[in-house]
């Protein structure tokens, strides 16, 4: 085998322009693919991290009427939920896919919160002491939320950067300020920020309405302080994380199954706790493009029909060529599966050679096309060696014939060859 690989390259270095003309429609074909697929799983990874951010494992579980999460802002608190208590916070977290959890109350809008004469209409939460553990929020300026607030239902409040940016305008610092909220004066009494903060990459108007969305910001109250502005207590919702990405649908679907078993509604309200599935949101999103990137693959995969067709075109003209000195190799004894394993390692070996530059081409093509067209790109690995691999199989099923042709001349007659 060492001898038929070393008498390829003799024979491929005797005639490199035509063995490059040769290797380059499997060159072409493997840089086509390597690229194609090095584009399909970067967009995939950044649709992945667009939903999921970076390294947040964050899964929530809302209340549900049907298809639709419960708008507490409008509908009566649902009969038969009760509240989440401590007990089942940490039945939760005990949950092998389950970092730590936090209950949570919100509104997606919120109204009748002013400083000044400034309006905040962005998002409201009411939050336990562990919600900010798990979005990753250190507190920037001021303070946390310490136990007294929750025991003692202080009118405390904590706001995000965004929500500073909206009601302080002037660079003003909040901590210790009053705002209005629900008609009560709240204190502010911290700033937060998240430890890694994640911006989703937006190359279209589609990317812009799929991942993004319109707010002032956020601000947090005790969980226990809800019932001041809201007037009533409402059903928590819990938000977990995960302890790993791929850990995550289990975990969201496990405290699902939690906090429904602790339900008593009547059938006919449909009222349950379900998980958001953001892997299989990306999934969902990821085969949107499924079938125009199989077709760019299988386009491209005619390039390499095409170069295998040329590895056997240039081994029959090698056959032809080297007549004489196969008639002389099976007239000294050489047998059949010598000259036919020959052939075919030279035939595997010229391929396998235009595969390893094509896939060279092709991560430099992935990177030009990242540069030039602003796509993500991720170099897959597996996909260089399976295209590596493929085009050694291109020159065995394309070399075959001519191997067979080599193999089966006689050896008188190959000797008269001129």
């Amino acid at each position: 085998m060492i001898e038929n690989i070393s008498l390829a390259f003799q024979g491929i270095w005797a005639h490199k322009m035509r063995s490059m003309l040769t290797m380059l429609g499997i060159i072409i074909g493997i840089a086509a693919i390597i690229s194609i697929v090095s584009t399909i799983k970067g967009t995939n990874e950044q649709i992945k991290q667009n939903l999921i951010g970076a390294g947040n494992n964050a899964v929530r579980i809302q209340l549900f009427q049907g298809d639709e999460t419960y708008d507490f802002s409008w509908n009566p608190i649902p009969r038969g939920v009760p509240l989440v208590d401590e007990e089942t916070r940490k039945a939760i977290e005990a949950l092998d896919e389950v970092e730590t959890a936090a209950l949570y109350t919100t509104r997606g809008y919120a109204e009748n919160i002013f400083y000044m004469n400034t309006s905040f209409n962005g998002q409201v939460f009411g939050v336990d002491s562990h919600y900010f553990d798990v979005y990753g929020y250190y507190i920037q300026w001021g303070r946390d939320f310490v136990d007294r607030d929750f025991k003692e239902f202080r009118k405390v409040v904590i706001i995000d950067q965004t929500a500073m940016k909206s009601l302080y305008p002037n660079d003003v610092n909040p901590v210790g300020t009053c705002i209005e909220f629900g008609g009560a004066p709240f204190t502010v009494i911290g700033v937060v920020d998240q430890a890694s903060s994640f911006e989703p990459v937006i190359n279209s108007m589609q990317d812009y309405s799929t991942y993004t969305q319109e707010s002032s910001g956020m601000i947090f109250i005790p969980i226990n302080s809800w019932c001041i502005p809201y007037q009533f207590d409402e059903p928590e919702q819990v938000v977990l994380k995960a302890v790993n990405t791929d850990a995550m649908t289990n975990a969201g679907n496990k405290t699902a199954e939690i906090l429904n078993g602790r339900l008593s509604t009547i059938s006919t309200q449909r009222i349950s706790y379900k998980s958001e599935n953001l892997l299989e949101q990306a999934r969902n999103l990821q085969n949107l493009s499924a079938s125009t990137n199989q077709q760019l693959i299988w386009i491209a995969s005619i390039s390499l029909l095409v170069g295998g067709i040329g590895v056997m075109n240039i081994m029959l003209v090698s056959v032809t060529e080297r007549t004489r000195e196969i008639g002389l190799k099976k007239a000294i004894g050489a047998r059949k599966s010598r000259i036919l394993w020959q052939f075919l390692t030279e035939a595997a070996v010229l391929t396998s050679l235009g595969g390893i530059l094509g896939v060279l081409a092709g991560v430099v093509m992935a990177r030009v096309i990242s540069r030039i067209a602003s796509t993500p790109t991720a170099i897959s690995v597996p996909a260089a060696a399976i295209a590596v691999g493929f085009s050694m199989l291109i020159g065995v099923v394309f070399g075959l014939f001519p191997a067979v042709k080599a193999s089966n001349l006689n050896p008188i007659d190959a000797l008269r060859h001129e």
